[in-house]
């Protein structure tokens, strides 16, 4: 499963990247506010940290101004630069044109299988539900997400990939990583805590300490 990175702060994109374990980055609008950068400035200087794919999104409502948005910046953005368009009769349209002239698409806003299988047929790069935000109204976001990995066992002609996002919990990547999901993108403070558990701490101190024994003792390897 590709782990892909939801932030538009520089800072966190370099914290993720040198792991080694990132795959992409998504953004919008409401991250980029949230970041306080230029929004050129802040995707050229993200994809100088991730080669993967970059979400950009538009914010124009219509065919036209959507198509025109998304020529633009991948005429001002680098080239891994994908573009983000929401669920919408307008959003599709543009899908499928981009689509056709080889442009990546990432179609957000997914709230029901529907959707997503809409949008794979416009020719979508990627499909983004929105597990957290489903939960938020008391319906199970999982099982969206279940459905839609069912629906595509059953069309294998279908490529796009299925990015879960509004991703709450390390939880919920573990149900998307069962449910064999494409792709998940999560804030930072999620990617923090799938990487710490207090066992591994507990056994980093255990083996310290044992070491700091060893050394006293004047048997460990010396340069």
């Amino acid at each position: 499963m590709e782990l892909i990175l939801d932030t538009a702060v520089i800072e966190e994109v370099a914290e993720i990247a040198e792991w080694g374990v990132l795959a992409g980055v998504t953004t919008n609008p409401s991250l980029i506010k949230k970041s306080g950068g230029d929004f050129v400035q802040t995707v050229h200087a993200i994809a100088e940290l991730c080669s993967g794919p970059i979400s950009a999104e538009v914010v124009a409502t219509d065919v036209e101004g959507m198509l025109r948005e998304a020529h633009e910046l991948k005429r001002i953005l680098p080239e891994n630069v994908i573009i983000k368009v929401p669920c919408t009769p307008a959003g599709l349209a543009a899908c499928k044109s981009l689509a056709d002239q080889g442009i990546g698409v990432n179609v957000t806003l997914i709230f029901s299988a529907a959707q997503a299988l809409l949008a794979a047929q416009a020719g979508a790069m990627y499909v983004s539900p929105f597990i957290g935000r489903i939960d938020d109204t008391g319906v199970d976001g999982m099982q969206l997400i279940r459905e839609i990995m069912q629906i595509w066992t059953h069309h294998s002609h279908i490529t796009t990939k299925v990015l879960a996002a509004s991703i709450r919990s390390p939880e919920h990547v573990h149900q998307c990583l069962l449910a064999g999901v494409h792709s998940c993108t999560m804030p930072t403070n999620i990617f923090r805590q799938l990487v710490n558990h207090p066992l591994t701490d507990k056994g980093i101190e255990m083996f310290l300490a044992d070491w700091a024994e060893v050394e006293a003792r004047g048997d460990a390897l010396r340069p």
